[in-house]
């Protein structure tokens, strides 16, 4: 069995996180699991968050999709089958 993975770094939780949501939304048929991360520090929202995705499509697809994440500016996204 193979498994497609996306880990998702947002540096900027509060500029990016509704075009990344609406994103994730577009592509949503094809995400099996979906994770999020993020600090909770005391006094304060984490500016930056961590969002794991298990995915199921073709991996031209899922490229597609990492390179839209990736447009973004404060987005780094990677891909990894295993």
């Amino acid at each position: 069995m193979c498994y497609n993975i996306i880990a998702i770094k947002i540096g900027r939780r509060e500029k990016d996180a509704a075009d990344v949501q609406a994103l994730l939304t577009s592509f949503g048929c094809n995400i099996k699991v979906r994770l999020g991360l993020h600090d909770i520090p005391a006094d304060s929202c984490s500016p930056s968050g961590l969002i794991l995705l298990e995915v199921s499509a073709d991996e031209s697809e899922i490229n597609g999709f990492v390179d839209k994440l990736n447009s973004f500016e404060s987005v780094t996204a990677k891909y990894l089958s295993i």
